[in-house]
């Protein structure tokens, strides 16, 4: 909750602290979920891990109040919210806003369905004061219930719980271990968990989400029929965490997946809910916004003329960053997904406290939905999300950091060992190692695969498709990286083959393959190490051999490197116009081969002394191509048999190269799915290991646009164990995202298929913490729900009191009548009774002899086999079948006090007196 320190900075006093009467229900949910930093980098401020300062607010008749820490998670339809969430280098939540100046900061304006237009002022009033107060580092948020951002479900694991009421109830929901509970949750389980209260009724049902029936001491999750393993899983998630946090893990969950093999189950859910009448219908799926919406992108331009405000289209996708002044407003339209309100520095502070209402006049003008969700971000607190929507972004802190990329590799020692107990250093560089693992080879011909000779490693042809399976040891254990290289010049039918016979590799190497697509042009820096700079590409196809096989007898190869882990040879046309004054060129002609070196290269090579590398890898790559002669050239200073082997001079390039613009844009991840159609794509801000789900198929964005290859561009699709039947779609979802993508993302982009337990260091490295044994012994969702659960005893003692009080005996309407729920209400008691479930024997509503009708002679249940029973009788628990005069006599105790005994002591008890 905020600190009362909190309320000081803001010159609030907080009113209303004290607990109100007369309370009905309770609902301690939920962990919080802290923030995963990303890994280190520049962009990651501190050197301790961020920590979740998370505040939320509710308006109590127009006055504000704190919500505890622990009711995090459980929203009031009535009420508005405020949630601030803190990045902060301590391990602490921090007691003071000064203390957070410098960090970064969201805050979230979360208004209920039911919330009144007062309480939106108020609420509204609030968040500007606190936005004065917390400066200018903070994103705004206007979130609605039901259609939150990705940002704010990221908050709370396992998930949100929407609840029916106001005030009378929002701070009791504090209270655990309280069992007079009867409610209906309906759960959507998507990759971000919600719940909200329904009519306690069959009518509530379908066939398309879970539910669950909380009686307090007995919790029983209902899954739809459609509903899939993925979402039973994530809903069993929510469920279990109810259980631990308001019933102290005393509560008993059970799971009706077939209601045919469920009896137990159902018969207690019809003794609440009452028979069911007609067949379930499906329910409408919720509304998703697919790829090619979100990517249509258009930036208008907000400023005052007059008493008028004009809002003008600038541009559309895709956007360059220096359109943004910072003396302007302007409004960002994602295709009505999302709207961005972007505040110049030099804006006033009125423009700035009129952010929200002109974003939401936008949004009334447009005819958008009224709780499209609004996002305001002052110029240097730009949101990831944000910035992805331009083609490219430089912050001030990567405009001024020269050691980036492989440039990284000029300075630092490549230690594999290093790399493997650092993999964020893995993955900044993208290189598992330093190359000296075993290589294979083969390119596709007639469909097949092809072995190519080792020493022809490394050289390529652009009208080929090749597999280049990498082997190296990580900490001792064998991994593997299946490189699938695609000519820019090859078949389609030679790319389909290629796909196939990396399936067939995969198989031998019983799916232990990361498999990385890559495109070229846009080979990555592991790519190009593992040929320790020697890496050709010729123009036209490979023989028989898998050589390339010379076109002509003059050939111009462009170089372009400076050590083995970057250096790349391309061959290009052979004509003057494909030189360039920053590079060199290998001429080979049929008596000789001339090294061409720009004069870029020489005068950077005399300023900097770091193209004398350039050169020397030069000189290594000629051998690959010519055993001829060998002749330097200088710029300016080519002999004429030079120009006329290029058939005569041509203009080329000559103006010098400009430092390559650094982007400032962080990973994210994303669940994929299409379940509803189109390819949509959740979004997991603050991620971490524990959002890698076996059912999953999830995309990582580490978000580098290619230029060339070595550039540290690339995208994961990760399988997990259960998702293997997307493994064919995936890569086709990576390439519609990239093709979607608003900032124009190059396609050439490369794809890594990562398959769950064999993700390499550069995957892991982009989260927090990775536990590599994390999957070794976790059980599947069938495997929690048949032997984890522990709640058969529970559901066998419940069920047979259904019998014992008549619970099954309905109105002729088919609802329980109020002698059903009421049975079903748990103690007033707060921790200590038990769950009652019909009146006491004797009380005049049941009928002696009969199974359902409270009691039967101890004759008939004591010393009896289970052939010998009455019909109905769970021979596991023939003690509650007696009355409670003879069940005092026998055991010497109450039905209430045996129990509340630990069950081995039942068991025993239950032998010496024959009812076992």
């Amino acid at each position: 909750m905020f600190p009362p320190s909190l309320f000081h900075d803001l010159g609030w006093t907080p009113t209303g602290a004290s607990q109100p009467s007369g309370a009905t229900g309770t609902s301690t949910y939920g962990s919080l979920r802290a923030p995963f930093p990303y890994p280190a980098g520049s962009w990651l401020g501190g050197t301790g891990s961020p920590k979740l300062s998370l505040g939320a607010l509710l308006s109590q008749n127009l006055k504000m109040v704190p919500v505890p820490e622990r009711a995090y998670g459980n929203f009031f339809e009535e009420h508005c919210y405020i949630v601030l969430h803190t990045q902060t280098p301590g391990p602490s939540v921090p007691q003071s806003l000064k203390a957070t100046s410098g960090a970064p900061k969201d805050l979230h304006y979360w208004v209920g369905k039911e919330a009144g237009v007062e309480a939106q002022g108020t609420a509204g009033s609030f968040v500007q004061h606190l936005q004065e107060t917390l400066g200018g580092a903070t994103v705004q948020h206007r979130e609605a219930q039901g259609h939150e951002s990705a940002c704010f479900r990221s908050y709370f694991r396992p998930g949100i719980i929407y609840r029916k009421g106001g005030l009378a109830s929002a701070l009791k929901h504090v209270e655990t271990n309280v069992y007079n509970i009867q409610r209906l949750l309906r759960i959507r389980a998507g990759k971000h968990v919600s719940a909200s209260e329904v009519e306690l009724s069959w009518h509530s049902f379908n066939k398309s989400d879970i539910f669950l029936l909380d009686l307090g001491k007995m919790m029983i999750q209902w899954n739809g029929p459609k509903t899939s393993t993925a979402e039973k899983a994530r809903g069993l998630s929510l469920t279990r965490s109810l259980q631990n946090r308001e019933r102290g893990g005393r509560a008993q969950i059970g799971v009706v997946d077939d209601e045919a093999e469920a009896t137990d189950l159902m018969q207690i859910m019809e003794a609440v809910l009452g028979c069911r009448v007609g067949n379930l219908h499906t329910a409408m799926p919720s509304k998703s916004t697919d790829q090619l919406q979100k990517a249509n992108v258009r930036l208008y331009h907000v400023y005052e003329k007059g008493k008028d405000v004009v809002i003008q289209e600038l541009a559309t996708c895709p956007l360059a960053q220096d359109l943004l002044q910072k003396e302007d407003c302007y409004i960002l339209d994602q295709g009505g997904f999302k709207i961005y309100v972007w505040q110049g520095r030099m804006t006033s502070l009125q423009e700035k406290k009129a952010a929200f209402s002109r974003a939401l006049g936008f949004i009334q003008a447009k005819g958008y939905p009224s709780y499209t969700n609004v996002e305001v971000v002052d110029e240097g607190a730009e949101s990831a999300a944000f910035k992805q929507l331009f083609r490219s972004w430089s912050g001030e802190q990567r405009k001024n950091k020269h050691l980036r990329g492989m440039g990284k590799l000029l300075q630092v020692k490549l230690d594999v060992g290093k790399l493997h107990s650092h993999p964020e250093l893995a993955a900044q560089l993208r290189m598992v190692d330093d190359g000296s693992g075993k290589v294979e080879v083969w390119y596709i011909q007639d469909s097949c695969r092809q072995p190519v000779d080792p020493t022809h490693h490394g050289q390529l042809c652009a009208g080929n498709c090749y597999l280049v399976l990498y082997t190296y040891q990580k900490m001792g254990l064998v991994q593997y990286i299946l490189y699938l290289w695609q000519g820019l010049q090859a078949a389609a039918h030679e790319i389909k083959a290629l796909k196939g016979n990396a399936e067939e590799l995969d198989l031998q190497y019983h799916g232990a393959l990361v498999q990385e697509h890559v495109t070229m042009g846009s080979e990555p820096p592991h790519f190009l190490t593992i040929f320790q700079g020697q890496l050709v590409i010729f123009q036209g196809s490979a023989g028989h051999n898998g050589k390339g096989q010379p076109a002509s007898a003059t050939r111009l190869f462009h170089v372009r490197g400076t050590d083995s882990y970057n250096t790349w040879t391309l061959e290009v046309p052979a004509r003057a116009s494909a030189l360039n004054s920053n590079d060199i060129f290998l001429l080979a002609t049929a008596g000789l081969c001339y090294l061409w070196f720009g004069k870029g290269v020489t005068q950077l090579f005399a300023c900097q002394g770091c193209s004398g590398d350039q050169r020397e890898m030069a000189r290594t790559v000629v051998t690959v191509i010519s055993r001829k002669d060998k002749e330097m050239v200088l710029e300016g200073q080519e002999p004429p048999h030079f120009w006329e082997a290029l058939g005569g001079r041509a203009p080329y390039p000559r103006s010098k190269r400009l430092p390559e613009d650094v982007s400032d844009f962080q990973p994210r991840l994303f669940e994929c799915s299409i379940q509803t159609g189109p390819l949509v794509l959740t979004e997991v801000v603050f991620f971490s290991q524990e959002d890698l789900d076996k059912y999953d198929v999830m995309l990582l964005d580490t978000w580098e646009e290619v230029q060339q290859p070595g550039c540290l561009a690339g995208i994961f699709l990760w399988l997990g164990a259960a998702a293997s039947e997307w493994k064919q779609e995936a890569v086709a979802w990576g390439r519609e995202y990239l093709k979607t993508h608003p900032a124009g993302r190059s396609l050439a982009t490369p794809i890594v298929l990562v398959k769950q337990g064999h993700e390499p260091p550069t995957f892991t490295g982009w989260f927090h913490m990775w536990d590599p044994y994390k999957w070794t012994n976790n059980q599947s969702y069938e495997e929690v729900v048949e032997g984890g659960l522990g709640a058969v005893s529970a559901i066998s003692e419940i069920t047979a009191e259904v019998n014992n009080f008549r619970l099954s005996r309905w109105p002729s309407n088919g609802r329980a009548g109020p002698l059903a729920l009421s049975a079903l209400k748990g103690s007033k008691d707060s921790s200590e009774n038990e769950l009652e479930l019909g009146p006491k024997a004797g009380s005049g509503s049941s009928s002696p002899g009969s199974v359902a009708s409270g009691s039967l002679p101890r004759e008939q249940l004591r010393h009896q086999a289970v052939e010998d029973l009455p019909e109905g009788v769970d021979p596991a628990h023939k003690e509650s079948y007696l009355s409670d005069s003879d069940f005092q006599e026998i055991f010497g105790k109450s039905k209430e006090e045996f129990y509340s005994m630990a069950k081995w002591r039942q068991q025993q008890e239950k032998k010496q007196l024959g009812f076992f």
